[in-house]
């Protein structure tokens, strides 16, 4: 039932609850004035009734003392003509004998005892039941100096009384149903015009509901504030403002009611007449309200939307930015899971952006995440402190990257910890010419160093070469002196070669360059060890750009770079291999490229750094001076290039055409890139 009265509409429940507390209260209220009515009109006629037993039975003393009993029989007729609701009237002596009578049909006896006047001679009045009817009867002592001499009883007819009371009740109820009808349809009608009011507020709410703020529930002021006092202060909030109602603002400059006072404080407006013109019930209080909240809400709208513009611009910005970038970018949340990664970061782990947000780092194959870095990640989170640092990786064809590594924390408005930024820069190009740098430093002091003791030794290595000669000529070939000045004569050639490339190195002898074809030039040193190289079965696997590049720069000086590599590859091969020549040249650039690939035993991880370093060399003692790649060096950088070596070797540059043997290594890639031209050396 509770559930039903919940569901019903407020105007049924408002019309339902009207006429119920108006037909209760008519109700009751009939109920009351009838039974007041009743009361009143019984306790009249007892008391007409009284008056009427009274004066009949003080009319009738000297009747009865004198015992004219037609007199008092005129009398008590006389009754019944004066008062129509007078059933009988008669009369007794003090021996309870009847002296006169109204009744036509005999007097009924059991009536003369039915209302008896007590010893102390006072009136009585009783309602008596005829059968037929009921009376109130009134019994009234007849005196006579101050003795009882009879009485005199008068009846009153109930049924009477009763058609009077229910005519009564009657008339009351015609009013009072006509009462409830009139105040039934006033209600109703109340309750139309108030939920009617309401079902507008509440269409209203809907509409806000749906986004429309333009609609207004209530109208204008009838007369704004500025034209009900000619006001003039034109940088008061509320002058010119027609959307809200001036008693809305709090920071008003009016100084006649509201000076001072704070926004909806009606208490200090209910004086003023621009509130007393335009304000009305609390329903009318909800509307502005509705259309102050209307406004207000148009007004966050506005600058939600100027907010969302800015955050969407800022957004593409940020992704703009996050997405260019060439370095490696990731965001991880504090559980280790990939919030979001660039394009840069997506292809190192070839695979796509969508396949790695919502994954685990540790999930995540990368040369970049180890057991270390995972760990160093929850690190940064749980001591907020960012992380830099270098990584030197291989990848799979041997080659070497390096990263410059840079973790920071993300932190929310509480400066809690809630993620990483990781940004990963390839750095190989900064640390090879880095090391170059380093390397070049070196070698210009080392060169400095060896050119000074290779002049002060030439002078005399060059006499002692001669002399050796001159003497071997003055004995017979089979005498010890003469087969100790061949082995003189080795020893002096053998140092005169390590001055010669001291020199070289130290740059003291003079480079003259020209035009030249750059794969003739490697040709030509092909040509002359690939027979050399047959006998030990290493084979040399040119593949030349057929495009005929041609450089500028010193033939003897490359085709012994040349020679010093096919000669480091042959020692590293030994015998059964293969060595790959490869040239590409690159006319965007304006660069020759040269990938020098051996089967060879490789170089170690820990000795790769150090190979173009001067007298540096893994061969055995008198195998080797240590100079041939710090020459090289020396001659790729006199001409503007750069030189560096890979191992293991790429497959890419190795493998193609080539079988492989049972001493296959890892072997060894060196890189040598040219400018084309002259500018391209200075």
């Amino acid at each position: 039932m509770l559930n039903k009265i919940s569901t019903m509409r407020f105007r049924t429940k408002l019309n339902a609850g009207m006429s119920l507390i108006i037909i209760s209260l008519s109700l009751m209220l009939a109920v009351v004035v009838t039974q007041i009515a009743t009361n009143s009109l019984v306790h009249e006629t007892k008391r007409r009734g009284q008056v009427l037993a009274d004066n009949i039975a003080l009319r009738t003393t000297s009747s009865m003392l004198s015992g004219d009993l037609l007199q008092m029989k005129e009398m008590v007729d006389e009754l019944r003509t004066v008062d129509k609701d007078v059933a009988y009237a008669f009369l007794v002596n003090i021996d309870n004998q009847i002296l006169a009578h109204t009744f036509t049909n005999g007097f009924p006896v059991d009536l003369k005892y039915a209302n008896i006047i007590t010893e102390d001679a006072q009136p009585s009045i009783r309602l008596v039941d005829t059968g037929s009817d009921k009376f109130y009867d009134f019994a009234v002592p007849v005196t006579a100096g101050g003795l009882v001499i009879g009485q005199a009883r008068l009846g009153l007819s109930r049924s009477q009384v009763q058609s009077v009371v229910n005519g009564l009740i009657l008339t009351i109820s015609i009013v009072t149903g006509i009462t409830l009808i009139i105040s039934l349809a006033i209600s109703t009608q109340f309750a139309h015009k108030i939920t009617y009011r309401l079902g507008m507020l509440g269409k209203y709410a809907e509409s806000i509901v749906r986004g429309e703020l333009n609609l207004n529930q209530t109208s204008g002021l009838n007369r704004n504030c500025w034209e009900v006092y000619k006001c003039e202060q034109t940088e008061c909030p509320a002058y010119g403002n027609t959307d809200r109602r001036c008693w809305q603002f709090g920071d008003t400059l009016c100084t006649n009611y509201c000076s001072n006072k704070s926004a909806r404080d009606l208490d200090n407006c209910e004086e003023c007449p621009v509130f007393a013109r335009n304000s009305g019930d609390e329903i009318h209080e909800l509307a502005e309200t509705f259309d102050v909240m209307s406004l207000s809400l148009r007004g966050h709208i506005a600058e939600l939307e100027e907010a969302k513009t800015d955050l969407t611009q800022q957004q593409e910005i940020l992704r703009t930015i996050f997405e260019s970038s060439p370095d490696q970018l990731s965001l991880i949340d504090k559980d280790g899971t990939y919030v979001s990664v660039n394009q840069a970061f997506a292809s190192f782990v070839s695979k796509s952006k969508e396949a790695i947000v919502g994954k685990k780092e540790y999930e995540i194959p990368s040369l970049l995440n180890t057991a270390d870095t995972l760990q160093e990640t929850k690190q940064i989170i749980s001591t907020s402190k960012p992380v830099n640092r270098e990584v030197r990786i291989v990848l799979e064809d041997g080659s070497r990257k390096w990263f410059n590594v840079l973790k920071v924390p993300v932190h929310d408005e509480h400066k809690n910890s809630i993620g990483v930024l990781g940004t990963a820069r390839d750095i190989t190009n900064v640390k090879d010419y880095q090391n170059q740098l380093i390397h070049s430093q070196k070698l210009e002091s080392i060169g400095k160093l060896a050119g000074g003791v290779a002049h002060e030794i030439n002078t005399p290595l060059g006499i002692i070469l001669g002399y050796s000669q001159l003497l071997q000529e003055d004995f017979p070939e089979d005498e010890q002196v003469h087969k100790d000045l061949i082995v003189v004569e080795k020893q002096a050639k053998f140092c005169r070669k390590i001055v010669a490339d001291l020199l070289d190195f130290s740059h003291q002898t003079k480079s003259e360059k020209k035009e030249m074809c750059f794969n003739n030039s490697i040709m030509e040193v092909v040509q002359l060890v690939r027979h050399a190289f047959k006998l030990d079965n290493v084979a040399i696997i040119p593949h030349l750009d057929d495009r005929l590049p041609i450089i500028y720069g010193n033939p003897e000086q490359l085709k012994q770079v040349w020679m010093n590599l096919m000669s480091n590859a042959i020692e590293a091969i030994g015998h059964n291999g293969v060595i790959n020549i490869h040239t590409e040249l690159d006319i965007n650039v304006g660069t020759i490229t040269a990938w020098f690939s051996d089967s060879g035993t490789g170089i170690a991880t820990n000795d790769i750094d150090s190979i173009f370093d001067p007298f540096f060399s893994t061969k055995p003692v008198g195998k080797g001076t240590g100079l041939g790649l710090s020459v090289s060096f020396g001659i790729i950088q006199d001409h503007g290039g750069r030189i560096s070596a890979i191992s293991p070797a790429s497959k890419r540059l190795l493998e193609d055409d080539a079988t492989r043997t049972e001493n296959w290594g890892p072997g060894t890639s060196f890189k040598v890139v040219l400018p084309l031209d002259e500018i391209g050396y200075e």
